[in-house]
C-alpha cells in the first residue's frame, strides 16, 4: 500500500505546473473585466467608492485599478507572482469587506463567494509562485515545490 500512495503522489504531481499555469490565465481573465470598467470609469468609480465609504476614494481608485492592470500583466506572465498576489489579496479582502460582505456568502446575492475564491488562490500564489512554467522562475530561479 505505500508503494501504491507513493506511486500516487508522483503520478499526480505531474500536472501541477500546468494547473499552475491554468490558474493564473483564469485569475488574470476574472480581473480583466473589473478593472476595464475601473479604468474606463474612473471618475464614476471615485463616486462609487466614496458612496461605499472606501477610504481615500480618488487614491483607492487608482490603487486599486493599477494594481488590478498590472496584476493582470504579472499573472499571465508568471512574473513577480508572490509580490503581485499580495497585492491583488489585499484588493480583494478590501472587494470582500466594503462591496460583498453585506450580501452574504452566495455569488446569487451578489456575496463573497467569487473574491473569496479568488483569494484563496492568490494565497496558493504568494505561498508556493507561479510554478515551473513562468517567468519568475526562468530569471529568478524561483524554486517551488516542483
Amino acid at each position: 500500500m505505500k508503494n501504491f500512495m507513493g506511486e500516487v503522489a508522483v503520478l499526480l504531481s505531474y500536472p501541477k505546473n500546468l494547473i499552475f499555469v491554468i490558474l493564473r490565465l483564469v485569475l488574470a481573465y476574472g480581473f480583466a473585466s473589473p478593472a476595464l470598467l475601473k479604468i474606463n470609469y474612473l471618475q464614476e468609480t471615485i463616486v462609487w467608492f466614496e458612496s461605499i465609504s472606501i477610504p481615500l476614494p480618488k487614491l483607492a481608485t487608482y490603487l486599486v485599478s493599477g494594481i488590478e492592470s498590472i496584476g493582470i500583466v504579472l499573472l499571465i506572465l508568471g512574473l513577480f507572482t508572490r509580490y503581485i498576489s499580495i497585492l491583488l489579496s489585499c484588493v480583494m479582502l478590501g472587494a470582500i469587506f466594503f462591496v460583498h460582505a453585506p450580501n452574504g456568502f452566495f455569488v446569487a446575492d451578489s456575496g463573497i463567494e467569487i473574491p473569496f475564491y479568488y483569494l484563496l488562490f492568490l494565497i496558493i500564489f504568494a505561498t508556493h509562485g507561479a510554478g515551473k512554467y513562468s517567468l519568475d522562475r526562468v530569471l529568478f530561479k524561483d524554486k517551488c515545490d516542483e
